[in-house]
């Protein structure tokens, strides 16, 4: 029997005990995450008496030595994780980042944490993505 979202499922809450619940997200064909009935807390599939969830397959070890790695950006597009989605203009006036501030795609921000970065794009009135040259990427919060 195949189950999916929306399903019943047995699953044991660490919080009131129950093991009635509804799945709430599956990974492939492995179940996520669940929502127990009787308290509505969401946790991952534990079955109950003791049966262990299907295992997940062994990833291959990384190496010690740091490559660029290539990933999804959240506006889908490409990139590599050494470099800024967006050309930096070395013109604009490097801001210093505070939460109360807000940003533009393109500008310069200066962290005290992070160091010199600059802002790769907007995600939402209150956050952004941040590049920083030491640190990565970074979802900022900002007009707060």
């Amino acid at each position: 029997m195949a189950v999916s979202v929306g399903a019943d499922i047995e699953s044991l809450c660490g919080k009131c005990g129950d093991v009635w619940h509804v799945v709430v997200a599956m990974v492939a064909d492995r179940i996520a995450k669940v929502e127990c009935k009787q308290c509505g807390r969401q946790h991952r599939h534990r079955p109950p008496n003791g049966a262990k969830p299907v295992a997940k397959a062994a990833s291959p070890r990384r190496s010690s030595t740091k490559k660029a790695t290539t990933r999804k950006t959240t506006a889908g597009a490409q990139s590599t994780s050494n470099m800024p989605l967006i050309e930096i203009d070395p013109k604009k006036p490097l801001r210093p980042y505070a939460i109360t501030e807000e940003f533009a795609t393109g500008d310069r921000v200066a962290h005290k944490r992070f160091g010199e970065g600059v802002v790769e794009m907007v995600l939402g009135p209150d956050k952004v993505q941040v590049f920083f040259a030491d640190g990565g990427r970074r979802v900022m919060a900002q007009g707060r």
